[in-house]
């Protein structure tokens, strides 16, 4: 076996001026080291290193599978944690920071092959995405000569929570200090304005709901937020908190952290005791049903032609807003779900089997929503759709155990005398996760 590179045409053939007609065999690199698949980069390093070579063919048993270059090797290791970290930190400008914008995506993507799990991967997604957020207000608070300590800027949804994916787009607020006068919200408001184009130049689109900090109706003074959150608990109507709940998942990622105190504290004391609340919550939650057919079939929606299922419509949305609404009735302070759901099982006293049930459930669709956007396998333009076909049989099951959803299109397409009776059990619960939740829910706060 041998191998034909650039540099080989360069000093044996162009150089020399060698024959072009002649076999390759006779000015290829023989005798060439080659890796398998399960050989670690490391080992690729070290070979690079001792022999003094740039590529390396990696072998699946006799057959040739790919290429690794030197470049390779590098890249991946530029795309470290630690590497990202420190170029978004010192980045100087909206064009740096775009750059490691992108190597986020990059890495998420390389941590995925890795098979890093969901609870580690969009904490580190967040994280990362809060460093690139943070570096960008950083410089737009000098050019705007704004203080940091002035202001508060809060991430909502998803960020707040910690638990963005690949494809999410702007969820923010602000809040500030001192009187709200029109002069003074202006000057925010066009600071908020041009961090949040410049999170839209990094790849974080703008919200088509206005949910952001630029938008006059949330970016408000420390006193405003305080009514705002009070008026939502204790009069609010069920279409106003439609659209409020992501509010109660808000986190801070820069600025002065004691405007956020006395919010905190009205939503933890105000909200427990609050039935009227809870129930206007549950009513929109409910709204959104598990799609588990009387006979235990599940449903299907079509999206270009494929038999799909929405993975946060109908999945990790209902976990999420249970988690929330148990959350809040408890005065709980955490606000990521998974957190969220251990706390709510320990604080009903629920059997550690069955909340840890609802973490699995949700963090295996998390999976499956980020190994769909980083693929780029979107249908539709729906990047939380995932067409059941796509699956193999391994997913199949473990997405049908972990929500409750159709698997081929139809509700009697899985065969139930080919399964034995401790499949047929662990499928029968396993099926009923979401449902069940979503039920207790009902029981609690339903009318």
């Amino acid at each position: 076996m041998g191998i034909l590179t650039r540099y080989d045409i360069l000093g044996r053939v162009t150089i020399p001026q060698i024959d072009v007609n002649l076999p390759i065999k006779e000015v290829m690199t023989k005798g060439v080291k080659s890796l398998t698949i399960r050989d670690s980069a490391q080992d690729a390093a070290l070979i690079f290193l001792q022999l003094g070579i740039r590529h390396i063919p990696v072998m699946d048993g006799s057959e040739v599978v790919n290429i690794l270059s030197e470049r390779d090797l590098f890249a991946m290791q530029r795309l470290s944690l630690k590497h990202i970290s420190m170029s978004i930190r010192s980045a100087p400008d909206l064009a740096s920071v775009a750059l490691c914008a992108k190597d986020i995506r990059r890495f998420a993507k390389n941590l995925i092959g890795q098979g890093v799990q969901a609870k580690q991967l969009t904490r580190l997604i967040s994280d990362l995405n809060d460093l690139v957020c943070d570096r960008l207000i950083e410089l737009y608070a000098h050019q705007h000569n704004i203080d940091m300590k002035s202001f508060a800027w809060i991430a909502l949804g998803s960020e707040g929570r910690s638990e963005q994916t690949i494809a999410t787009d702007q969820d923010n607020a602000l809040v500030f200090a001192g009187e709200a006068s029109d002069v003074v919200r202006e000057k925010y408001v066009a600071f908020a304005l041009d961090v949040n184009k410049a999170l839209d130049v990094c790849g974080y689109p703008l919200c088509k709901g206005n949910v952001m900090a630029s938008n006059p109706k949330i970016c408000l003074s420390e006193a405003e937020w305080n009514r705002k959150f009070a008026h939502w608990i204790d009069e609010g109507s069920g279409e106003n908190l439609l659209n409020a709940s992501i509010y109660f998942d808000f986190r801070r990622i820069a600025g002065n952290p004691d405007l956020l105190l006395k919010m905190k504290e009205i939503i933890l004391t105000h909200a427990p005791p609050n039935l009227r609340f809870m129930k206007q919550l549950a009513e929109n939650s409910l709204r959104m049903k598990v799609p588990i057919t009387w006979h235990g079939g599940l449903d299907t929606i079509k999206l270009d032609g494929k038999q799909c299922i929405d993975l946060k419509k109908h999945g990790t949305a209902i976990l999420v807003d249970a988690a929330r609404i148990y959350a809040l009735a408890n005065a709980i302070p955490e606000t990521n779900t998974r957190e969220r759901l251990i706390a709510v099982g320990q604080a009903l006293k629920v059997p550690e089997a069955e909340y840890m049930s609802w973490v699995t459930a949700f963090e295996y669709l998390q999976m499956l929503r980020l190994s769909i956007q980083i693929d780029g396998h979107e249908i539709d333009g729906n990047p939380n759709a995932i067409e059941l076909n796509s699956l193999n049989n391994i997913d199949r099951r473990i997405l049908k155990e972990s929500d409750g959803h159709e698997i081929d299109g139809n509700p009697n397409a899985i065969e139930l005398n080919s399964l034995n009776n401790i499949d047929r059990r662990i499928l029968k619960e396993s099926l009923s996760v979401t449902r069940n939740f979503q039920q207790r829910l009902e029981r609690s706060f339903g009318q």
